[in-house]
């Protein structure tokens, strides 16, 4: 597996994470045994890193990761960020020290730990990001020994722009992929220009990028693929991308000619954004050890070659460019 430095933090980290929103909900159902087993999968792969949420299962993601290390995994040298801020109405006034220390206290209870290696201000209002007394809360938790280090998780590229700009920040978490490419822009740059960790999720565009979906596909009701396609419960980029089911599943065939021999289509995706240039983690999620497995596979994958990346490239230019929002 091949190792990054995970920005600001100094830690070394796998390339290829695990992401843990599906071990919380809104992916269906996982049971706890499978959680269990997803988690030690990725772990024995050597996938050093785990991102989860306080609001992933209420709670639930972070429960499971810390009974894994305490009881599975004792001693592991696995970081593990989480994420705040989707507990509260998303005003920029509730983003404040006191509901920091709330929120970090109940992540340090779940997680059975004192101090919280990462944390990242999960999508919060724009305003948030342009507030030096938010960041000034943070390194307060720092100061304190609460957490180790903070980042941000963002939406739009002038957040993450926004991020890099403060010296604390150690991480912007954004989505990368091969159907969205707009961060490879700008943010990548400021990010590694500034020594700034950029944690790459949703790098299979909601499962488009495996191939594996067609228009007979049925997701379950408590599935976000099925909820949340008009973007009625949060950010419709977190499903799909943003990008029209019908047109990505058009794009998704294209993109799935293109992986080399030996890689799954999947396995491609998250290689190209493993690839990328100051991209310290990437951080897709697996529901069974066949997917853990498979992930981590993209980690020790050789180099893509030229007319791979131009072939993502066409692909994007063709179907996709006029799909995507411009704020993403």
């Amino acid at each position: 597996m091949h190792k990054r430095t995970l920005g600001r933090t100094g830690r070394t980290v796998s390339v290829i994470g695990l992401g843990t929103w599906q071990l919380g909900a809104d992916w269906g159902a996982v049971s706890d045994a499978d959680a269990t087993a997803v988690l030690a999968a990725s772990a024995d792969a050597g996938i050093t890193f785990f991102d989860t949420a306080d609001v992933y299962g209420d709670g639930r993601s972070e429960r499971l990761i810390g009974h894994f290390l305490a009881h599975d995994a004792p001693g592991a040298e696995i970081t593990v960020a989480t994420k705040m801020g989707r507990r509260a109405e998303q005003l920029p006034e509730n983003f404040v020290l006191g509901n920091f220390r709330a929120w970090t206290d109940r992540s340090r209870t779940n997680l059975g730990t004192d101090t919280l290696d990462l944390v990242q201000l999960h999508c919060p209002p724009s305003a948030v990001f342009d507030s030096g007394e938010v960041y000034d809360a943070l390194d307060t938790l720092v100061d304190e020994g609460v957490i180790s280090n903070y980042g941000v998780s963002v939406e739009t590229c002038a957040q993450a722009l926004a991020a890099i700009s403060h010296p604390g920040v150690a991480t912007v978490q954004i989505i990368l992929n091969a159907f969205r490419l707009k961060p490879l822009d700008e943010v990548l740059p400021a990010a590694r220009e500034a020594g700034v960790g950029i944690i790459a999720r949703v790098p299979l565009a909601s499962g488009l990028l495996t191939g594996k979906y067609s228009r007979e596909t049925v997701f379950a009701e408590s599935d976000h693929r099925n909820f949340n396609r008009d973007g009625s419960h949060f950010d419709v980029g977190e499903t799909f991308s943003g990008v029209d089911f019908e047109v990505g599943l058009q794009a998704a065939t294209e993109f799935a000619a293109l992986a080399p021999a030996g890689l799954t289509p999947a396995q491609a995706a998250l290689a190209w954004v493993a690839q990328i240039d100051g991209v310290s983690a990437v951080i897709p999620g697996a529901r069974s050890v066949a997917q853990a497995q498979g992930n981590a596979t993209a980690g020790v994958a050789e180099p893509l070659d030229l007319a791979f990346n131009e072939g993502v490239q066409d692909v994007y230019d063709r179907l996709l460019r006029e799909q995507i929002h411009p704020r993403w």
